[in-house]
């Protein structure tokens, strides 16, 4: 099994950032848990580089070397929301975890939470074993509901202990007991041919087995993101035989 010392050796550079830009903005739609198109203004937020470093993960490429400085996010959301028309909903994803105190600082809470005065949802990316008090607190002063984005990726007894990622099912279970019971939406992402899981047929049958067990979890929304090279450990993979994209 290859630690994060080993995936991080073979990274290519990270992109140049701004901390006071976000590196991407869009105006998209997206259907609800009703099937009724929700309006969403989505946010790549720039930050500091996730803790957990997955094996399939290039999201450290537009990432902060070290701790994202204070009134930043607020900067880059205003940035992007001063070029966005309106919406319901709006995506806040920061290439990693939003309750990592690092990441967005705890003291920028009260700012940011008065500029999404007018969002019916706010949807925010966050580890199962970082969803805590802080995000209960976070969604108690919405005036619409918090949803927050967990990454699953597969439940593969096999493959997600592979994956460097620090997660289990009971880990994803136990999370979406938390926040399902504190009235947080949910949502996962799912991984399409994750490495390891190389024959076309076990792989979609695998994808289907975590969407199913996402929904058992009380998840209302589950995202497939077909598996990418890119970080330097997906082709060394792809070369030995042990990933094949989709």
């Amino acid at each position: 099994m290859l630690d994060s010392n080993e995936i991080e050796k073979l990274r290519p550079a990270r992109n140049i950032v701004n901390p006071d830009i976000p590196f991407h903005f869009l105006h998209e739609q997206e259907p609800d848990v009703d099937g009724n198109l929700q309006s969403i203004n989505t946010i790549f937020l720039t930050s500091k580089e996730c803790a957990f470093k997955c094996l399939m993960c290039d999201l450290w490429k537009n990432t902060l070397e070290g701790p994202t400085p204070k009134a930043a996010i607020l900067k880059q959301i205003n940035y992007a929301l001063n070029q966005l028309p309106e919406a319901n909903v709006i995506k806040l994803y920061n290439s990693g975890n939003f309750f990592d105190q690092k990441s967005i600082p705890p003291s920028d809470y009260p700012e940011i939470i008065e500029r999404l005065r007018s969002y019916k949802k706010v949807i925010v990316e966050n580890h199962a074993k970082l969803c805590g008090q802080a995000c209960v607190d976070f969604n108690d002063q919405l005036n619409g509901n918090l949803e927050i984005a967990m990454g699953l990726e597969t439940i593969h007894p096999d493959v997600l202990p592979r994956l460097n990622k620090q997660l289990s099912q009971e880990d994803f279970k136990l999370a979406a007991q938390f926040l399902s019971s504190h009235g947080i939406d949910m949502r996962a992402f799912i991984l399409l041919n994750p490495p390891f899981l190389t024959d076309e047929k076990e792989s979609i049958e695998w994808t289907i087995k975590t969407v199913q067990f996402a929904f058992d979890c009380g998840v209302d929304c589950c995202s497939i993101i077909p598996t990418r090279p890119g970080n330097g450990m997906m082709e060394i993979l792809q070369e030995q035989g042990h990933y094949v994209p989709p």
